[in-house]
């Protein structure tokens, strides 16, 4: 008979027990559901709710499920449902009947409430580190790539020079917010539910408090209703990991684009690419493809979630169990992710040879040619005309400004003088962009330093 059974006349059929049954997928939580009930047992000994001795049994029992679970000893069985009633059943089958006290003042809407708010914030401090690792090894390549020079595009046009240490800067800063939204997400989900029962609390003289004391949070909730219904800090979870699986496909779909015969910034590292089954030349990004396709997959798990919670009423409904399985996948997908893209980061070969002269193309210092005449008095304005006229005339010659003689420049405007030719060479360009969040490499050094202060 179920745990639940008494006020039933028959036995749920078997296509019900399977279809709702979560221990397939909730015995992940098994070490925080065990913790859990530590806490909780620890809580209603001191309280005098069960019998001091009653309390030690079920602790001690505990702690042997919980290291037999972790050496792999456990059948975790359908018939109990979850990951829940699985654990009180084998207490109760090895310490005897003071295994049936453990539930007392509880239930499993505040019980699964609990153990997620655990796994939220457990795993929200392990993206945090993983995001870490990551920045230290952009950081590390910023270094070694402060005068590298590299063109910059807007609309996948040359627009300016910057540096590749610039460029990469800008995916640190992503990846520094993607660290802060997951310390938003580990408050979020530092609040403890137990005590709110199946939604109006109990008259059990809980210690809350001593319960977050010994689990390690730092506060407990308001609002028993809200307690056991509340998965707004999963959802602020799967948020910080839509956003960074975002950032990863963006810097993925930049070194795709690297590594073609047409870019050659980029060479990828034989251990993160592969081949083809039919053309021999063939080598493929397809770590960073794969990455960018299962961006996708973890949106999908925090539209799933919103719209799972959109229409429920207070307090608990059967339909959050539906919280799980997508979490678990979007945690999983993410730590996949960042560990692997990290170590292809570190194993790529940047052609600063080809990035130099791709800056050099294009006409990526135009504007700095536009500003020369501005700053011999020249209204930015009329500027931006003169240089677009010599651009287009360049075009019709196939030739690039700096192959301009000084006379054809001053056939577009007397002000420009020998010393353009220097105003308008690529160091130029970039060093004299000295200005905080600038290419400059003082500016970037200036940069790598806070980031690395932040780390």
């Amino acid at each position: 008979m179920k745990l639940w059974g008494g006020r039933f006349s028959k036995a749920t059929d078997g296509l019900v027990d399977d279809f709702n049954s979560s221990i397939s997928f909730d015995k992940r939580l098994y070490a925080q559901d065990i913790r859990g009930s530590i806490a909780h047992a620890t809580m209603l000994g001191e309280q005098g709710i069960i019998p001091k001795e009653d309390a030690d049994a079920i602790v001690e029992g505990l702690k042997g499920i919980l290291a037999d679970a972790q050496a792999g000893k456990i059948e975790w069985l359908v018939d109990a449902e979850d990951i829940h009633m699985n654990v009180e059943t084998i207490l109760t089958q090895r310490i005897g009947e003071a295994g049936k006290r453990l539930h007392t003042g509880r239930s499993r809407n505040d019980q699964v409430a609990l153990d997620m708010h655990m796994y939220a914030k457990e795993t929200a401090g392990e993206m945090q580190e993983i995001l870490t690792d990551l920045l230290t090894a952009l950081l590390d390549i910023a270094q070694d790539n402060l005068h590298t020079v590299m063109p910059g595009y807007t609309h996948m046009q040359k627009a300016q020079p910057i540096t590749l240490a610039h460029h990469l800067l800008a995916y640190v800063q992503m990846f520094l917010r993607d660290r802060e939204r997951f310390s938003w997400a580990e408050e979020a989900a530092d609040v403890m539910p137990l005590g709110s029962g199946a939604l109006a609390a109990t008259t059990y003289p809980l210690n809350r408090e001593r319960v977050a004391e010994l689990l390690g949070f730092s506060a407990v909730t308001q609002n028993s209703l809200d307690g056991v219904s509340d998965r707004d800090y999963l959802l602020d979870w799967l948020h910080a990991a839509s956003v960074t699986m975002m950032h990863l496909s963006r810097f993925c779909e930049e070194l795709i684009l690297w590594s073609t015969s047409e870019f050659r910034f980029v060479t990828m590292d034989d251990a993160y690419s592969t081949g083809s089954s039919i053309m021999p030349q063939k080598k493929n990004p397809d770590v960073a493809e794969l990455i960018r396709g299962k961006t996708g997959r973890v949106y999908g798990e925090l539209m799933a979630l919103l719209t799972v919670m959109k229409g429920l009423p207070l307090a608990y409904n059967k339909d959050m169990q539906e919280d799980k399985e997508g979490f678990f996948d979007a945690r999983d997908t993410l730590v996949k992710c960042l560990t692997v893209f990290t170590a292809m980061l570190r194993t790529l070969t940047f052609r600063k040879d080809v990035m130099e002269r791709g800056a050099a193309g294009g006409f990526a210092n135009a504007t700095d040619c536009a500003d020369y005449l501005v700053r011999h008095g020249v209204a930015f304005r009329d500027a931006h005309r003169v240089v677009g006229q010599a651009v287009a005339y360049c075009l019709d010659r196939d030739k690039a400004l700096n192959d301009l003689t000084l006379e054809e420049l001053q056939g577009f405007h007397p002000a420009f003088d020998t010393d353009v030719y220097e105003a308008m060479s690529l160091k130029a360009c970039v060093e004299r962009r000295a200005i905080p969040g600038g290419p400059a490499p003082a500016m970037v050094q200036a940069a790598i330093d806070a980031a690395r202060a932040k780390l």
